[in-house]
């Protein structure tokens, strides 16, 4: 007998990292695929200023268009020192969207002098079917900034960030430690436990 082919969850981006990090996490229970799969899916504008908000338009701007459950994830760094910023404008802080080098040139500019380096990462996450959010899911990691760019591993603003209860960066921690206690992988912890408890499509 043929063994049965897992349920697909389409992630609602076309950040390779992103995915990576997703199914790395996510294992063998699910066929994970993202809007690089389906040409045909359109570019979402993220017009929300909130990560809530922009999850929301990700998930219901794919969903409509294809079977099965649909996952979106809005994250970004907040520091306490920049009054929550970069938050949502993470990935474009820099003044170029997806440039990693611009924007941790920036937030290194802007946290010159400043003793303060309490941040987090954010991620909130989306779950959609039918063009209908069934959850969302939210985690956070804490942690402090460094002052110099720090490990090769990673994305973002990851040569930045320790971790509360690591003296490593989450770029020299690696990807088998990040994604046991990221923003991300707390989140997809929810999401994972969720679609356990109501079911696959």
């Amino acid at each position: 007998m043929a063994m049965q082919a897992p349920p697909r969850l389409i992630i609602a981006t076309r950040n390779a990292h992103k995915t990576a990090e997703i199914r790395a996490m996510i294992g063998d229970d699910f066929e994970v695929l993202d809007a690089t799969d389906f040409p045909d899916f359109p570019e979402i504008e993220e017009t929300g200023t909130t990560f809530l908000e922009n999850a929301r338009l990700k998930a219901g701007g794919i969903s409509d268009r294809v079977e099965g459950w649909v996952l979106s994830d809005d994250s970004g760094l907040e520091v306490d020192a920049l009054a929550g910023a970069p938050g949502v404008w993470s990935s474009s802080y820099g003044g170029e969207e997806g440039n990693h080098a611009k924007n941790n040139a920036r937030l290194l500019a802007e946290m010159a002098g400043k003793t303060d380096r309490g941040a987090r990462f954010r991620c909130t996450m989306v779950l959609a079917s039918g063009g209908v959010e069934q959850a969302n899911f939210s985690g956070t990691v804490e942690g402090r900034l460094v002052d110099a760019l720090s490990g090769t591993g990673g994305f973002g603003y990851d040569p930045l960030f320790i971790p509360e209860g690591y003296e490593q960066t989450f770029a020299e921690l690696g990807d088998a430690v990040k994604n046991t206690l990221s923003h991300r992988a707390r989140a997809l912890g929810q999401v994972i436990a969720y679609l356990a408890e109501h079911g696959t499509k």
